[in-house]
């Protein structure tokens, strides 16, 4: 039903699916510091497929009342033609709407905003290469609207303007959700970004758009494969799954997928959050395939929930024998999803420590040992 056939809409990366957004439900609790949602996206008619392990790009649109304060700051209508990254002119209301990133300064943009602007000896100064950590530092929650509003001496026209910009890229959410449980639909989790600089309210493109915009609009969507990353070809491989926070999205599929095609595999899942009262993610779903015997095991760490911080890497250390009788006896499949710069490095260290105790290894010995997990894509990761 859903191979791709001659007579299917040709749907590609240029041409992404026209999806229907058609739930979005808040799944963190009022007092949660996060804003965490999950969607639902209708694919009726799409013709085409993903596997649990995917991701979907989503083609967000950028927030029309950002567009606008950059055209009032610009002094133009809105209704220029401009390019195109590809395809036909349009309006410059459109360009900056659906084809070019308006929030991230470009270092082509920064330039042109020093030979133009008459105050900007800063800015000047920081762009030399041996000040890149202090530029990192400055440009933290910058926008290319604040410096349109800071140096209005600066100024472009339509068509110069969106050539200092980048394409507006489409953003890649790892599906949460089988389509063997649901056909027609991919579901996904997802934290909105919010949050204050400089005066300002700064918004997520993609994560506000589909929190605030999505409604009466298309969402273009299109699979992104991660062939590393699906679950093992044979179903009786047990699996241990670590997935804080929105890391869980692939876990969530996977448990459903192994459910519909019966497989015997353990599943064994790490999750982790603040609060266990206001972000426990799916925990009812989560709690159910417990009953069922699907999840085999849950182990949760709540880092708020305590005077000292408790995480994913630490609920490991505390069943240390048993992720090692999981993967040395049993053949167990390792899966890491979530972020790369603290959590994964954080889980990838315990992982080779426990190997190291619990086999009884040298530091040298449980290094390689880990490293042919790796080859042997028993250690899989989808980090960002």
């Amino acid at each position: 039903m859903f191979s791709s056939t001659a007579t299917a809409p040709p749907y590609s990366r240029a041409n992404p699916f026209p999806g229907k957004l058609v739930v979005n439900r808040r799944l963190s609790g009022a007092e949660s510091a996060k804003d965490t949602r999950h969607f639902e996206i209708d694919l009726t008619g799409w013709g085409l497929s993903y596997e649990v392990g995917d991701s979907l790009a989503v083609y967000a649109m950028n927030d029309p009342q950002l567009v606008d304060e950059m055209i009032h700051a610009l002094g133009t209508t809105g209704d220029e033609q401009v390019p195109r990254p590809k395809g036909p002119t349009t309006t410059l209301r459109e360009a900056l709407l659906r084809d070019y990133g308006i929030t991230q300064p470009t270092p082509k943009f920064l330039k042109a905003i020093i030979e133009r602007a008459n105050s900007s000896t800063l800015l000047k100064d920081l762009l030399q290469p041996k000040r890149k950590e202090d530029l990192d530092r400055y440009l933290w929650g910058m926008e290319v609207i604040d410096f349109l509003n800071e140096h209005p001496s600066a100024k472009f026209n339509p068509q110069e303007f969106v050539g200092l910009l980048t394409k507006l890229q489409p953003r890649l959410y790892s599906v949460a959700s089988s389509l063997k449980v649901y056909p027609e639909q991919v579901h996904f989790i997802v934290d909105v970004i919010r949050y204050e600089s400089h005066g300002r309210l700064r918004k997520g493109v993609a994560s506000s758009f589909l929190a605030e915009r999505a409604n009466d609009v298309p969402v273009p969507v299109f699979p992104s494969v991660a062939k590393h990353f699906h679950v093992p070809e044979d179903p009786n491989t047990p699996i241990i799954m670590v997935g804080p926070g929105t890391g869980v999205a692939p876990f969530r599929a996977y448990l459903q997928e192994r459910k519909a095609i019966g497989a015997r595999g353990k599943n064994w899942l790490f999750f982790g959050s603040q609060h266990e009262r206001c972000d426990f993610a799916y925990g009812e779903e989560f709690e159910a395939f417990k009953k069922e015997g699907i999840l085999t095991r849950l182990d949760c760490a709540w880092s708020r929930d305590q005077p000292e911080k408790i995480y994913v890497q630490h609920r490991m250390r505390d069943n240390a024998a048993e992720i090692w009788k999981w993967l040395d006896a049993d053949g167990a499949h390792f899966f890491v999803c979530g972020d790369a710069r603290r959590m994964a490095k954080d889980v990838d260290a315990t992982l080779r420590k426990i190997v190291q105790e619990q086999g009884g290894k040298s530091f040298e010995e449980a290094n390689q040992y880990v490293e042919k997990l790796k080859s042997e894509k028993r250690y899989k990761r989808d980090v960002y």
